[in-house]
């Protein structure tokens, strides 16, 4: 008898590849013995609803797109309160979350991971009452990744990014934070925080430290403090680009979990997508949370 496998892609994802391998994907899973349905998401927010509405005879939901994409599936996942297996094939621009797991690049071989790769049990992360999958992320170059043209994006990869934070620079804002975790407390002015469960953010890798496990139970989190004066924005630039800790001007450790407080809205992105505006934040791990195919 054949296995049942919701395969849930969006079109518009990248440079809408996918449409090129949707054939060559379907063949690869039905020679697995996989009875496939397809659904291709009309908008922003229904690859969520689709998977949170998900009969459970499905054994495997397949997910093509990028991080945003993959965050819907599993916020749908984990709303709906119970588990499948995910298998991805990454579509969108940097696909940070993929690269993390190892998972290739082309689509053939991403769909022959996964009907042929291990379960991997992997972190997620709890935000207030949303979900990520591998960062949250406030105040410098944090709406840029919602904020930059889906061309450019396509044209670029992660160098738009960069391309459109430095253009932003000169209106550099800074927010009155309070943190508090078992590991830290600390107030102070922050021009950038990220909560992360990633080897790769941006297109960088090891930007969060060389020592990332995905299935510990912890996040990664980096906060950088306001600069007091040009040079000090040229070390907090210059960390960043060396991938290299300075205590000076910027706090880094692992937690399970944190609080955020703030005395105005912060402006958040979840994976890429706008977050929403919050006062507090609540974030804590979801140990092992996901299952999906890697390598």
């Amino acid at each position: 008898m054949s296995k049942k496998a919701l395969f849930i892609l969006n079109p518009h994802s990248g440079k809408g590849l996918i449409k090129n391998h949707l054939l060559e994907i379907m063949d690869i899973l039905v020679k697995a013995d996989y009875e496939v349905t397809v659904y291709p998401t009309q908008s922003r927010g229904d690859a969520e609803r689709v998977m949170r509405e998900r009969d459970k005879d499905y054994e495997l939901v397949v997910c093509s797109g990028g991080d945003g994409t993959l965050d819907e599936i599993v916020t749908g996942m984990i709303q709906s309160g119970f588990k499948t297996t995910i298998g991805y094939i990454p579509a969108g621009s940097t696909n940070d979350f993929a690269r993390s797991l190892k998972i290739p690049g082309t689509m053939k071989k991403a769909a022959e991971v996964i009907v042929a790769g291990n379960v991997f049990a992997c972190d997620v992360g709890r935000f207030n009452r949303d979900v990520f999958v591998y960062i949250a992320a406030f105040g410098l170059f944090t709406e840029v990744s919602y904020g930059t043209p889906q061309e450019m994006k396509n044209m670029l990869g992660h160098m738009a990014y960069i391309l459109e934070g430095m253009r932003r620079l000169s209106s550099i804002k800074s927010y009155h934070m309070k943190v508090e975790s078992e590991e830290v407390s600390v107030e102070a002015e922050f021009l950038f925080g990220m909560i992360t469960n990633s080897t790769s953010v941006g297109g960088f890798k090891r930007i969060t430290g060389k020592y990332v496990q995905l299935d510990d139970g912890e996040f990664e989190v980096v906060l950088i403090k306001k600069p007091a004066n040009p040079m000090e924005l040229n070390l907090v630039m210059a960390a960043l680009i060396n991938r290299r800790v300075n205590t000076d001007c910027m706090y880094c450790f692992k937690t399970s979990s944190l609080k955020i407080t703030s005395g105005e809205e912060v402006a958040w992105t979840l994976d890429g997508e706008f977050g929403g505006k919050h006062r507090e934040v609540d974030i804590c791990n979801l140990k092992k949370a996901l299952a999906i195919r890697v390598p």
